[in-house]
């Protein structure tokens, strides 16, 4: 696998899969989300709203659409609880044991003990390898940027078909495939150049899945060509910070998330920290060859297998952001 990969600066970090944002290359994936629940469920008791007016970001979150039911627990840690001297070390401990992981997060937190001071945290973890490695198709053209590759050419061994599966085949610029993996995951790769949400994008994809009739196998003609990806972010979520939660002595203080991100021809590296700190305050108030080359926009979904919802989504649009 590639090793981690610097920020980029360049990529929007979602809060929800409803979000909508003018970045091109975007992302989501579901920390934050658990941690708002757990936030809501555990610490608020209520949905959060704010006196002076409360923004979509927190509307969308308030209804908890993607929640820890659509994930294996191996995959995630979470804590919520008052900060105290040791909550740094109890986290940071909680992680190696668990995923053998350092933090991205905790240092940029203020863990200062004080009273009525809480923390919600959460990590999500995966490391997945494919059915087979793919072949490593070396660099060329995504749109006017050179990139690397992996997938499948006329040269590959037809035993990477396998792990391909079609979801359909419009045109050469409306296609998604699924690449299968040794575990409960799934990684789907759509080409497309909407801008739109990526709730709308996946359930897009998922009625033009239902709709085709054309061949599901991945033909011995068929190619496949994907992008290395690689990059890591962190977002500040300062529009919901600093602000009273209406109906308490609540004020939210900090919410931020990273992401790390690597996949190449092996596999799939992710690991997501969230965080929110929040003070109580006194009371304020198929013959012919189909080319599945990812070579312009398109977008990556990870689910597990079984569940109905993804737990990550990526829009693709700047290649140098990625590599």
């Amino acid at each position: 696998m590639l090793s981690p990969a610097m920020a980029a600066g360049n990529i929007d970090v979602l809060p929800t899969m409803q979000s909508k944002t003018n970045v091109q290359d975007r992302v989501w994936v579901g920390t934050f989300q658990i941690v708002w629940n757990d936030f809501m469920d555990k610490i608020a008791f209520t949905q959060i709203k704010f006196p002076a007016g409360t923004p979509v970001i927190v509307n969308e979150l308030n209804k908890q659409s993607f929640t820890v039911d659509q994930l294996n627990e191996k995959c995630y840690y979470r804590y919520v609880g008052k900060i105290k001297k040791n909550t740094k070390k109890v986290i940071t401990r909680a992680i190696k044991k668990k995923f053998k992981e350092t933090s991205d997060l905790l240092a940029q937190l203020d863990l200062t003990p004080a009273k009525n001071k809480f923390i919600v945290y959460a990590m999500l973890k995966k490391d997945f390898e494919f059915v087979n490695p793919f072949d490593k198709l070396g660099q060329s053209a995504f749109r006017d940027t050179e990139a690397e590759y992996f997938g499948i050419d006329g040269q590959s061994d037809k035993t990477l078909d396998e792990g391909v599966k079609v979801l359909f085949y419009n045109n050469p610029s409306d296609f998604a495939v699924m690449l299968d993996t040794n575990g409960k995951d799934e990684v789907y790769l759509y080409k497309t150049a909407t801008t739109k949400t990526f709730n709308y994008i996946y359930s897009d994809m998922l009625k033009k899945q239902q709709a085709y009739e054309g061949s599901t196998e991945f033909n011995d003609v068929d190619e496949l060509k994907v992008p290395n990806l690689k990059f890591f972010e962190e977002k500040s979520f300062d529009e919901i910070t600093g602000k009273r939660i209406k109906g308490t002595n609540l004020v939210i203080d900090q919410a931020m998330e990273t992401i790390r991100f690597e996949m190449d021809n092996t596999g799939v590296k992710l690991k997501s920290e969230a965080a929110m700190i929040a003070m109580m305050t006194a009371l304020a108030p198929p013959s012919e060859p189909r080319q599945f080359y990812f070579d312009d926009t398109f977008v990556v979904f990870l689910k597990e297998k079984g569940k109905s919802k993804p737990y990550f989504a990526l829009r693709v649009y700047d290649i140098k952001n990625f590599q």
